[in-house]
C-alpha cells in the first residue's frame, strides 16, 4: 500500500534537444527508476548508484536510446514497456498491459495504455503524476505515427478524466511552441495568454515548463476539448501543418 507520508521524488533531466526524462526516486526507501532515458550520459550522472526500474512510454528512439548504456551500469535494472512493443524496446524484461500496476518502493503506478502516437504508448499513472511520453504535451498532443485519429482522440479522453491536480510530466519541452498553436485555435482563451507568459518567463530562466497538470491542460489544449474524433483529426492535421 502506498504511503502518504513517503516522498515521491522526481527530477527532470533534459536530453538531446528537447527530451525530458524522469529520475524517480522513493524517498524512504532509496528505491530509483528513470522515465524514458533518451541518452545514457545525462541520466547516469543524475544517478546516486541505484537503479532499480527504467521505465519506457513508448519504443521510438528518442525515449529508449539511453536504455542500453543504463543497463551496462545497473544490470540488474528491469526494463518496462507495452506488451506489444516486444522487441522494440532495448533489452525489455517486463511487458506490461492495461490495468496493471507497478511498485517504484512504496510508490504504486498504474499503467494506461493510450495507442495513437504508436501502437504500443502507456502512461504511467501514480496518485499524484501522470508520465504520458508523447501522447498529452503542455498545450497539445503527439503526432498519430502508428495508431489512428480514433484511437489518440480516445486515449487523450481517457487522461482528460483523471483527477484535476494529477500532475503531468510530458516528454518534450515543446511548450512554447505548442502554446502558439493553441493561441491560433483558440484566439479568445484567456488561459492561453496568462500561461504563455509564463512559460516564457520560465524557458529565459533556462528552467523546465514541467509538470503541468490536468487541470491546466483542460483549459489551454484544445486536443482535449475536441468533442469527436473527426474533430481531432482535423486539428491534429492542422498542427501538422502548422
Amino acid at each position: 500500500m502506498e504511503s502518504v507520508l513517503s516522498t515521491l521524488e522526481i527530477t527532470p533531466i533534459p536530453c538531446l534537444r528537447d527530451n525530458y526524462a524522469y529520475l524517480l526516486r522513493c524517498k524512504s526507501s532509496g528505491f530509483t527508476a528513470v522515465v524514458d532515458p533518451s541518452e545514457g550520459s545525462p541520466v547516469l550522472a543524475a544517478l546516486d548508484g541505484r537503479l532499480d526500474y527504467i521505465l519506457n512510454t513508448h519504443h521510438h528512439w528518442d525515449h529508449t536510446g539511453g536504455n542500453e548504456a543504463l543497463l551496462e551500469a545497473y544490470p540488474q535494472a528491469a526494463v518496462f514497456g507495452h506488451a506489444s512493443d516486444r522487441g522494440r524496446i532495448p533489452g525489455q524484461t517486463e511487458f506490461l498491459e492495461d490495468g496493471e500496476t507497478i511498485e517504484v518502493g512504496l510508490h504504486k503506478a498504474r499503467i494506461l495504455f493510450v495507442p495513437g502516437h504508436t501502437t504500443g504508448a502507456i502512461a504511467y499513472h501514480f496518485r499524484d503524476d501522470l508520465f504520458t511520453g508523447d501522447t498529452l504535451f503542455i498545450a497539445c498532443c503527439g503526432r498519430v505515427f502508428e495508431g489512428t485519429a480514433a484511437m489518440m482522440h480516445a486515449s487523450l479522453q481517457r487522461l482528460a478524466a483523471l483527477s484535476p491536480q494529477t500532475r503531468v510530466w510530458v516528454g518534450h519541452e515543446y511548450t512554447l511552441a505548442n502554446l502558439g498553436f493553441a493561441q491560433a485555435a483558440e484566439p479568445d482563451n484567456k488561459d492561453l495568454v496568462s500561461t504563455l507568459a509564463r512559460a516564457a518567463a520560465t524557458r529565459k530562466q533556462g528552467l523546465a515548463t514541467v509538470p503541468s497538470s490536468i487541470e491546466l491542460e483542460l483549459k489551454i489544449n484544445p486536443f482535449l476539448r475536441a468533442e469527436t474524433d473527426t474533430d481531432f483529426a482535423r486539428l491534429r492535421s492542422w498542427k501538422d501543418r502548422y
